[in-house]
C-alpha cells in the first residue's frame, strides 16, 4: 500500500511526523521584475511592414481608432512588442517583427489596365490578377498609366517599395517610347538640358534615336524621376505625341523577354536578396513571425501533456494486441483429461497452430503471458522442443548402450574414424627392418 507521507523523526520529541512531499504543477509562472523587457517597435511601422500601406496611410489608420492593443484604443506613436495582441475592427493581426524575407513579383502590364485597387468606373486593375499573400498585401512599386505597358514591380515590403519610389534615392527608368514625327539635334540637347513643364522642370539623363519607319520613330529613354504622364509630356512639349510607351527597365530590374504581356513571375529568395542588398536593406536571417492571440493564450494557460495522435494509435493497437491473444490464450490453455495434459486444439497429438497457420510442437510463452508475466512451466513432452527432445532421447540411449560394454557413462562424441583400411595390403613395421625382442644368452 503506497503511503501519502514520507515519515520523519522529529528530534526533540523522538516521534515521527508526517512530512508532506512535494507536487508538481504545471501554472504559469509570475514575470521576473529583473528579466529585460520585450522590445518595442513603433506600430504605424510594423504595420507598413505587413503589407496593409505606407506608413503615412498606417499613421491615419490608428488614429482614426480602429486599432486596439491589448484592448486599448491605440495612440499615433505607440509601440508593440511581440507579445501584445494588435486588432484591427476586432480581428487580429499578423504583425512581422522579425521581417520575414520579402516576396517580389515581375508584371508584364498590358494597355488597358489601371494600377489602382479603387476605381469607380470599374475599370480593369491589375491587381485582378495577383496571386492572394498570406497575411501581407501587394504594392505596386510605381505607377503605369492606361495607356502604359511594360514592367511593374510589386512587392511585400513597405521599405523595398519606398527605396525604389521616393525622389531622393533616383532610381532610373528606362522606357522604350514611339512617336509621330522625329527629332532634331537641337531638340534632343534641350530634353537632355531639361524644359520647364507644369509642375517644375524635367529632363532625360539619356535619349538616343532606335531608327523606324516613316513617320513612327523609337527612342531610348532614361529618366530619374517618375512623375504624372512625365515622359508624355516632355514630348508634347515640342509637338511629338506619343504613340507608344512601355517600361522596360526600373533599377536593376529588367523586363525578362520571355514574359509575355499580362503575364507575371515571382523572383527567387536569392534574386531577392540580392535585390535588398542593392537597395540597403539587411535580409532576414530566419522568417520569424508574431504569436497569434489563441498562441499566446495557450502559452499562459497550464500545461496538460497530452499523447500524439500516433502514440495513441500505437498505444491502442498494442492493448488491442494484448486483448486478443489473452483471450486466445484462454480459449486454448491446456486441459486436465485422465492425468495427461493435452492441448484443446490438438489433444491426440499434442499440436499447436501457431499464428501463421503452421504446425508445431511445444509452443513456447505468448506475447501476453511474457508481458503479463504469467508463464507457464514447461510440462511434459509436449512443452519440449521437437530436436532437442531427440537430442535428449539419443544421448541417453548412447549412455545406457556404453554402460553395458563397460565404457561408463560418458556421452561425450568419440574421435571421427578415418577411411577402412585394405586388409589385404601389408604394412611395414619396425620389426621387419630392426630386431628389437633381446636375443637370448646361449
Amino acid at each position: 500500500m503506497a503511503r501519502p507521507f514520507k515519515q520523519q523523526r522529529d528530534p526533540q520529541r523522538g516521534i515521527k511526523t508526517p512530512v508532506k512531499r512535494p507536487t508538481t504543477s504545471f501554472t504559469k509562472l509570475e514575470a521576473d521584475p529583473d528579466a529585460p523587457a520585450q522590445p518595442t517597435q513603433r506600430l504605424h511601422k510594423l504595420l507598413a511592414l505587413a503589407g496593409l500601406g505606407s506608413r503615412r496611410d498606417m499613421e491615419a489608420l490608428v488614429g482614426s481608432g480602429r486599432i486596439t492593443i491589448n484592448g486599448v484604443v491605440a495612440s499615433i506613436g505607440a509601440g508593440v512588442s511581440a507579445n501584445d495582441v494588435v486588432r484591427l475592427d476586432s480581428r487580429p493581426i499578423q504583425l512581422p517583427f522579425e521581417a520575414e524575407l520579402a516576396k517580389v513579383l515581375i508584371y508584364h502590364k498590358p494597355e488597358g489596365e489601371i494600377v489602382s485597387q479603387d476605381d469607380p468606373e470599374k475599370r480593369a486593375s491589375v491587381f485582378d490578377k495577383l496571386p492572394r499573400v498570406k497575411g501581407a498585401k501587394w504594392i505596386a512599386i510605381g505607377r503605369l498609366d492606361i495607356n502604359t505597358s511594360g514592367l511593374l514591380l510589386f512587392t511585400t515590403s513597405g521599405e523595398l517599395a519606398n527605396r525604389f519610389m521616393h525622389p531622393r534615392y533616383e532610381v532610373e527608368r528606362e522606357y522604350a517610347v514611339r512617336i509621330f514625327g522625329e527629332l532634331t539635334e537641337g531638340q534632343i540637347l534641350q530634353l537632355k538640358e531639361g524644359i520647364e513643364l507644369e509642375d517644375g522642370p524635367a529632363n532625360f539623363d539619356h535619349i538616343s534615336p532606335q531608327g523606324g519607319e516613316g513617320s513612327n520613330h523609337w527612342y531610348q529613354v532614361i529618366l530619374r524621376e517618375g512623375r504624372n504622364r512625365e515622359v508624355r509630356r516632355l514630348f508634347e512639349a515640342f509637338q511629338l505625341p506619343v504613340s507608344r510607351l512601355m517600361r522596360v527597365r526600373f533599377g536593376p530590374v529588367n523586363l525578362p523577354p520571355r514574359i509575355k504581356r499580362g503575364m507575371m513571375m515571382e523572383l527567387e529568395p536569392k534574386e531577392v536578396i540580392n535585390l535588398l542588398e542593392w537597395a540597403g536593406l539587411e535580409a532576414p536571417k530566419a522568417p520569424l513571425r508574431q504569436r497569434s492571440a489563441r498562441e499566446i493564450e495557450k502559452a499562459a494557460a497550464p500545461f496538460t501533456p497530452k499523447l500524439s495522435k500516433q502514440a495513441q494509435q500505437r498505444l491502442s493497437g498494442v492493448e488491442a494486441q494484448v486483448t486478443e491473444l489473452t483471450s486466445y490464450e484462454q480459449r486454448n490453455a491446456p486441459k486436465e483429461v485422465d492425468g495427461e495434459t493435452r492441448r484443446g486444439l490438438k489433444e491426440s497429438s499434442g499440436r499447436e497452430n501457431d499464428t501463421r497457420g503452421s504446425v508445431r510442437r511445444g509452443a513456447g510463452p505468448s506475447l501476453a503471458e511474457r508481458l503479463t508475466g504469467t508463464e507457464r512451466k514447461p510440462r511434459g513432452r509436449n512443452s519440449i522442443d521437437r530436436h532437442a527432445f531427440e537430442r535428449q532421447t539419443s544421448d541417453i540411449a548412447t549412455a545406457e548402450r556404453e554402460s553395458k560394454t563397460g565404457r561408463g557413462a560418458d556421452v561425450r562424441p568419440r574421435k571421427p574414424v578415418g577411411p577402412k583400411k585394405n586388409p589385404n595390403k601389408r604394412i611395414r613395421q619396425a620389426s621387419d627392418i630392426v630386431d628389437t625382442q633381446p636375443k637370448a644368452k646361449r
